[in-house]
């Protein structure tokens, strides 16, 4: 287990990979993507059991992630390129026309670390609870984990997925919610009103847990709840609470950057806040 500290250190590596990536891409999600930094690097550096020297997609014999909010690929691909899945130095094709670092997770390249590919928003914890559902099915004890947004969480199939994955008793599988009140098209409750969502997962049958996503001991805190919780009949919500644009002050808290880049000098003030850690690709 890694300290907090190297934790930290690697998600602010992680954000600085994000800038750098969609400023030279010239396109891409950031928003989401800095908000979700901090636990997703708890969960791969500091959770989850697994090793990129063995991978398949096949999945079986490790814990397994599915990102549903498919176009978190800059905190995705920064993730998987530091945990070793493929060399950080192709993060600089990011985007580009026919690499593997598509602006949405594609298996057509054999990509390393992906198991699905993810365009339209809300089908992704559908494909976790049937990850989860085959792992059970050949007695493998590992979890499966999967990433949902909260504005994707406006999408019907996600609640269809919960009702399926109660009532089958998927208590293998551990879903998180980037609970950062933000959308494309502004904040998550002026566009539909997602309501209190910790009730409405304990509504349809989960195991519901609610933590801050920047605080790297309460998300280590949450992980842990949920692997205690697992095996018991019900399938576990995280629900992460969360800043769009964490980590760079002109960027957070609006909707604004969900789907916007900065530009080079907008990119230079905010790779000044954010230290380098690992190294630059």
């Amino acid at each position: 287990m890694r300290s907090t500290e190297d934790l930290k250190k690697i998600a602010s590596q992680v954000r600085r990979d994000i800038i750098r990536m969609v400023a030279l891409a010239k396109s891409g999600h950031p928003g989401g993507s800095m908000s979700s930094a901090d636990f997703m690097t708890a969960l791969y550096f500091g959770v989850m059991d697994q090793d990129p020297a063995t991978w398949t997609r096949e999945g079986t014999g490790q814990d397994t992630f599915i990102l549903s909010a498919g176009h978190l690929t800059p905190m995705y691909y920064s993730i998987l390129s530091r945990a070793g899945y493929f060399p950080v130095s192709e993060l600089a094709s990011f985007r580009k026309f026919g690499t593997r670092l598509q602006g949405h997770p594609s298996v057509r390249k054999g990509l390393p670390g992906v198991f699905q590919a993810a365009g339209s928003l809300g089908q992704g914890l559908s494909v976790a609870v049937g990850m989860a559902l085959g792992k059970k099915s050949v007695k493998d004890n590992h979890t499966v984990y999967a990433l949902c947004g909260d504005g994707e969480s406006e999408e019907g199939q996600i609640w269809e997925a919960a009702m399926f994955a109660a009532h089958h008793k998927v208590d293998n599988l551990v879903a998180m919610t980037d609970v950062n009140g933000q959308q494309i098209d502004g904040t998550t409750e002026s566009v539909a009103g997602l309501g209190d969502l910790a009730e409405k997962w304990q509504a349809f049958g989960w195991e519901t847990i609610s933590a801050d996503g920047h605080d790297m001991d309460k998300i280590l805190e949450a992980f842990a709840k949920a692997k205690e919780l697992g095996g018991k009949g019900k399938p576990v919500m995280i629900l992460f609470t969360t800043e769009m644009g964490h980590g760079v002050d002109f960027m957070a808290g609006t909707h604004k950057w969900h789907g916007s880049v900065p530009n080079d000098d907008q990119c230079k003030v905010a790779l000044g806040q954010l230290p380098e850690t690992l190294g630059d690709f």
